[in-house]
């Protein structure tokens, strides 16, 4: 890329100092005005690149409260680092606790402890559903893919093989944007052949490995299909350089910064934005309202628009606004 992404181990080393477990340095005392609220976040996995810009935004939005000290704690990728940082947060007396499940069923009783507890939950990205007093802040995911799904079904190749990058078997996001390729895009154009699909659970490493394989095995690959733009770009990195694949088309979900990169440069079609700056501010938003007795149950999603060539420019100049793009 001439464009140079900002190394997202250098935007991962910002959140590990708050990730380690220790209040967050920007963290706010109580005053004059009133009570200061103790807010957890518990993050997925800071080695995913979405979930450490989310944990970033959060923090960055947390600073437009006067009234909230939030604390960051990583879930590591791993559902028992995950429900013990939960536990903890609940045996530490925070106001409030907001949760980005790994999975949301292996986290669903450790939530509902949240709420036998009296502390205020919040599920997000992905929520989970029919918590009975948890309130939630996420995207439609079945959205996030129907747009690029019905895109696709007029960019795709009669008699196109393709190949679908899964995220994590059982997540709430994953389960839905695959329904909505299958509902959407598969159902409309039965002359596409599928020629590999795994999971690759939002990892570009795991991405690169599939695409690899693919590539030996099955030679032409017309479009790859991605459940985020992570494992997307992974693939993409696999036939860079590779002239067969100077056509391919592909899409993700999550309108990174790689991605809208990528769709400015050609080399990517489309992706649908999840974000991380929106999520942020709508939780903070959220969990104030709910802290100060506004609302006592509230469910809101953000948008999720398409990125293509012809807009990804918009949020490239955003990108580079907040520092995670540079020359």
């Amino acid at each position: 890329m001439k464009k140079r992404i900002l190394s997202i181990l250098l935007v991962l080393t910002l959140v590990l100092a708050a990730f380690a477990g220790c209040g967050n340095s920007d963290s706010k005392t109580d005053d004059k005005e009133g009570k200061t609220y103790k807010v957890a976040y518990i993050a997925r996995a800071q080695s995913d690149s979405f979930a450490a810009w989310l944990a970033n935004e959060m923090k960055a939005a947390a600073k437009e409260y006067d009234d909230i000290q939030l604390e960051v704690f990583d879930g590591q990728a791993d559902d028992e680092k995950e429900n013990a940082a939960i536990e903890n947060a609940i045996a530490n007396g925070f106001d409030a606790i907001i949760v980005q499940p790994n999975n949301g069923e292996a986290q669903r009783p450790y939530v509902e402890q949240i709420v036998d507890a009296g502390i205020i939950a919040i599920t997000t990205n992905a929520r989970i559903d029919n918590i009975k007093g948890a309130s939630s802040v996420d995207a439609d995911p079945y959205v996030q893919a129907k747009v690029n799904a019905e895109a696709a079904i007029e960019q795709v190749p009669q008699n196109g093989k393709v190949v679908v990058l899964k995220g994590p078997s059982g997540n709430f996001h994953a389960d839905e944007r695959l329904k909505a390729w299958k509902e959407v895009f598969f159902a409309a154009r039965p002359d596409v052949k599928i020629v590999g699909e795994d999971f690759a659970n939002w990892n570009k490493d795991e991405a690169m490995k599939l695409m690899e394989d693919w590539v030996t095995s099955q030679g032409k690959i017309d479009a790859i299909i991605s459940m985020n733009d992570n494992m997307a770009a992974g693939a993409l990195e696999v036939v860079k350089d590779n002239s067969k694949y100077a056509n391919i088309l592909s899409y993700g979900v999550d309108g990174t910064a790689e991605a809208c990169l990528l769709i400015e440069e050609g080399k990517m079609t489309s992706t649908s934005l999840q974000s991380a700056i929106d999520l942020a501010k709508l939780n903070l938003e959220t969990v104030h309202k709910l802290l100060t007795g506004e609302e006592t149950q509230i469910d809101t999603d953000i948008d999720a628009p398409l990125i293509t060539k012809e807009n990804a420019s918009e949020y490239v100049k955003i990108y580079k606004e907040r520092g995670l793009i540079t020359e």
